[in-house]
């Protein structure tokens, strides 16, 4: 099976390569730095042992900033290098960690590539976030003797039904993994019935709850706010995938018979597609104002496109409502601890299978609500832009749920250092 795996994904890189370059259409980045994905990095040079965190993109990136934090605190004579897939996730390391950790792009899982990545970084442990499972990477490094963690780890229903029709080959390939830290019970029982081993398999809790955003960042939206006019009402939709968009202007155009100075702030989830909700936009109406352009947002635009890389907790910060997207259309939702952890009231659509656990938990703890389509999304926020009481008892909810949650990334840290310690000995 690992043949016939290898010489498929072999097979695919034309494939492979064609995508770089029609995705580079709309992303430039997506050109750049080729010989890294077949595995050409710097050979390292430096005596110092590094550790490796895989972080696929963004979300990633974001999650693993804690744990980065951790490792830093309990190995401070290590390197850290981060990898990612897409160069959103590389700016994201970049704008996070500056240059205090080391970045490339993680190879394809195809054998030349992944020996080569892995002799000239010579990790001493790896660590992949979230449920990455490429099994070329994860052999070979079993082979050079490399234990990899495969962390803040996750496996729908419907994932596992997938993996479980090749039961041989995905049973090898977990087997290859030192330690598979799960986010709860039901991840641990799947991982488990998927042939891991079950002493490897520990539950850590989800390490997207340990959300740190800067204390200046109230105090910048107050400030932006004002601008605006304190008493407009905000409403912030993030993560917006194709599809979305329009769903959502013909919701603002239901609340301003309402609320008639509503300002929507729309945040598409991908640069790619700035140019595109920004013509959507103007052609349905709205007075609109791209955020690059940096002038301020006066009394008569209708929509703030933030066209700009890493101000969405900002945007956050300074809403009355944040509705969360990718969920209005089955992609799979995005997360909803970053408004939360700022106290705001928010809306997800009913397509959040990529968050499931954290999004059941807002909305059994009402703070959150579910919305399906157009009509119940103005209608929502019509609701909660008329009972400001409802809106600061889900944020305070939010707030309490996330606190409740926090301790992943000690714990998983603590089982790090105990797995590399009794494995080094």
């Amino acid at each position: 099976m690992n043949l016939l795996y290898t010489t498929l994904f072999t097979l695919a890189v034309p494939f492979l390569i064609l995508r770089l370059i029609w995705r580079g259409f709309r992303a430039p980045d997506y050109w750049n730095r080729w010989p890294e994905r077949f595995g050409s990095i710097p050979q390292r040079s430096s005596e110092r042992l590094v550790i490796w965190v895989h972080a696929v993109s963004v979300g990633e990136v974001e999650a693993c900033r804690p744990l980065v934090k951790g490792l830093r605190s309990e190995f401070p004579d290590h390197q850290i290098l981060i990898t990612t897939m897409t160069p959103t996730g590389s700016a994201r390391v970049k704008s996070v960690f500056s240059d205090s950790v080391s970045h490339c792009y993680l190879p394809y899982d195809i054998p030349f590539a992944i020996k080569q990545f892995i002799k000239n970084a010579n990790p001493q442990f790896g660590i992949i976030m979230e449920t990455e499972i490429w099994p070329n990477l994860l052999r070979h490094c079993q082979k050079q003797g490399i234990s990899l963690i495969l962390a803040n780890a996750r496996m729908s229903e419907r994932s596992a039904k997938g993996y479980a029709r090749f039961p041989n080959f995905i049973r090898s390939t977990l087997q290859n993994l030192s330690v598979i830290a799960v986010q709860g019970q039901d991840d641990k029982k799947r991982f488990q019935e998927l042939g891991a081993e079950k002493k490897n398999v520990h539950i850590i809790g989800n390490l997207k709850y340990e959300i740190s955003l800067p204390t200046s960042l109230k105090e910048q939206a107050s400030a932006m706010r004002n601008i605006w006019s304190i008493n407009r009402p905000v409403l912030v939709a993030a993560s917006t995938h194709e599809g979305e968009e329009e769903m959502i202007l013909n919701a603002s155009r239901q609340i301003r018979g309402h609320y008639p100075d509503l300002l929507l702030i729309l945040v598409p989830r991908h640069p790619e597609r700035f140019d595109r909700v920004a013509a959507l936009a103007q052609k349905s109406g709205f007075k609109t104002l791209r955020r690059s352009e940096q002038r301020p947002c006066p009394s008569d635009v209708q929509i703030l496109l933030v066209d700009t890389m890493g101000e969405l907790p900002l945007f956050y910060a300074a809403s009355d409502i944040a509705f969360v997207g990718g969920s209005l259309v089955p992609h799979g939702g995005h997360n909803l601890l970053e408004p939360a952890a700022l106290g705001r009231a928010v809306i997800t659509g009913p397509h959040f299978f990529n968050f499931n656990d954290i999004s059941k938990q807002f909305l059994a703890a009402n703070a959150a609500v579910q919305v399906s389509n157009t009509e119940e999304l103005a209608q929502t926020v019509i609701s909660l832009l008329n009972n400001p009481d409802q809106r600061a008892e889900m944020g305070e909810a939010g707030l309490k749920l996330i606190l409740n949650s926090q301790g992943a990334s000690s714990r998983l840290v603590n089982l790090i250092k105990y797995h590399i310690t009794h494995h080094a000995q």
